[in-house]
């Protein structure tokens, strides 16, 4: 009888095990299920084309950009190359495209997208690099000659539409991964007051099927010049945007996209302490230096991506809003009077929203051109694109305050800043997006007429390279506008 007992006491046991591994099983079936549909999947390619122009067969020299006048290439380091990466969400397909050059208008934007009309949103950025060609027109053989050969452009726009046809024949399902960093030693602030926007964002891109490597890419973002080459240099480069990708790209064996963001205030490799393996201090304008920081920066998106977590992508929207900006810098009215500045003329109002086309008779106090602000909200990751070199200052909400009393604008209120506007839990800038308006600071910093700010002598650096005073607040006021859009 206890034989029995027990033997029906084991076997109920053993039903109970056997339930409620059942259960078990049914539960981990169910959370799979579950996180099997939350698992967001989005496509994703990458591509590069090389945009290094021909030294040999060039009609005219190539002038590098940046710095003085009559920087003529004499050779090439490394090229310069438009990378790309094509998201795609059901039948929505947005590209970004990084071009390893100093500034593209927004009319060269304007004519790659009407060759891609069945993409969603396209948008081209420079790495704002001061050793590649003139793109722009302002660093020719003289102030008075424009430094951009106009089939060098046409150049640039065949091959950016073939890299975003070459990225989206490389779709392929995937998932994604963000870390961000800060990286302080490896800026420069060469403006006061001394404001730094150290984040470094890393994206990772891998197979939806699942493992992470290799990676199907890499998107870096971050807020420096690439300029280390400094003035005297007359190899083409991606200066140390170079050295960064090709680190990443043997050590992860896989395609990457550098975007600059936050370069205005300013925020430069020069004057940035480097050392080499051996502790030797490396001077600004050495190949040593730039390897050498580009590799330290390759070695800040290891701890980046380190840190990684999952992303949720989706939904993808874009809002973007084309606007006017009053370009009220009489050095730009020069250079478009000689024809070293080519840029389509616009009415300025007083309301940006206003497009009203100029002409030859548009009076220079009332000139503006149009421009282009978006958000880019891929899910968790919010990206601010902006047409110029923001200073840190207008995306982290830390102007002056209270505004130093040299100041030419003592009494401009503070402009909205970005990224408080731009919300989301991740959150990325990309300057010189879709334009290139040169230096974009708070009105309230203005500092071009003396007595001078923090008692200097004379003026900083940055006013003369920016549209005018009242392209902050523009600029950051239809960035609001475009956030309160509903989604």
């Amino acid at each position: 009888m206890v034989a029995i007992r027990k033997g029906l006491i084991a076997a109920l046991m053993l039903g109970l095990l056997a339930g409620a591994a059942w259960l078990g099983q049914q539960a981990g079936a169910t959370v799979g299920a579950v996180a099997a549909q939350t698992v967001e999947v989005i496509e994703v390619g990458f591509a590069s084309e090389d945009l290094t122009p021909s030294l040999t067969e060039a009609r005219r020299p190539v002038y590098v950009a940046g710095f003085g006048h009559n920087r003529k290439a004499t050779g090439v380091h490394d090229p310069i190359m438009a990378r790309t990466v094509v998201l795609k969400e059901g039948d929505k397909k947005i590209a970004l495209v990084s071009l390893d050059i100093v500034g593209y208008f927004h009319a060269e934007v304007v004519k790659v997208r009407e060759r891609l009309p069945d993409f969603h949103y396209v948008l081209v950025t420079s790495t704002h690099n001061h050793e590649g060609p003139d793109t722009l027109g302002l660093w020719g053989p003289s102030p008075v000659v424009s430094g951009v050969d106009p089939a060098y452009l046409e150049f640039i726009a065949n091959r950016v539409v073939a890299s975003v046809r070459a990225a989206e024949r490389n779709l392929k399902p995937a998932a994604a991964q963000i870390g961000v960093v800060q990286a302080p030693e490896l800026l420069h602030d060469s403006r006061e007051p001394r404001v730094l926007h150290d984040d470094l964002v890393v994206l990772r891109f891998h197979s939806s099927a699942g493992g992470v490597r290799p990676p199907l890419g890499l998107v870096v973002q971050w807020n420096c010049h690439p300029e280390t080459m400094n003035s005297k240099n007359t190899e083409l480069t991606a200066d140390y945007v170079y050295f960064t990708i090709e680190y990443l790209r043997k050590k992860y064996d896989c395609p990457v996209v550098y975007l600059t963001g936050t370069v205005g205030g300013l925020m430069t490799s020069l004057h940035v302490p480097i050392k080499d393996e051996a502790g030797n201090l490396l001077k600004d304008g050495t190949w040593d230096k730039t390897r050498r920081y580009g590799e330290l920066l390759g070695a800040a998106c290891d701890r980046a991506l380190a840190r990684a977590e999952p992303v949720r992508l989706t939904p993808m929207t874009v809002r973007a809003r084309q606007f006017t900006v009053a370009m009220t810098n009489p050095l730009y009215h020069l250079g478009r009077k000689l024809g070293v500045l080519k840029r389509d003329v616009y009415v300025w109002t007083g309301n940006p929203a206003d497009l009203q086309p100029g002409d030859n008779k548009t009076p220079e106090d009332r000139m503006a051109v149009r421009t282009e602000v978006a958000a880019l909200l891929l899910g968790e990751l919010h990206v601010a694109c902006i047409p110029g070199e923001i200073y840190p200052e207008l995306v982290l909400d830390k102007i002056q305050d209270p505004v130093d009393p040299g100041a030419d604008f003592p009494e401009a209120p503070k402009e909205p800043a970005i990224y408080p506007a731009l919300g989301g839990r991740w959150q990325m800038i990309i300057g010189l997006a879709n334009d290139q308006l040169g230096y974009i600071l708070p009105k309230r910093q203005w500092d071009e007429k003396p007595p001078f700010c923090y008692g200097r002598q004379k003026k900083q650096y940055g006013e003369e390279n920016s549209i005018g005073s009242d392209a902050a607040p523009t600029i950051c006021g239809m960035f609001q506008e475009l956030m309160r859009m509903p989604r």
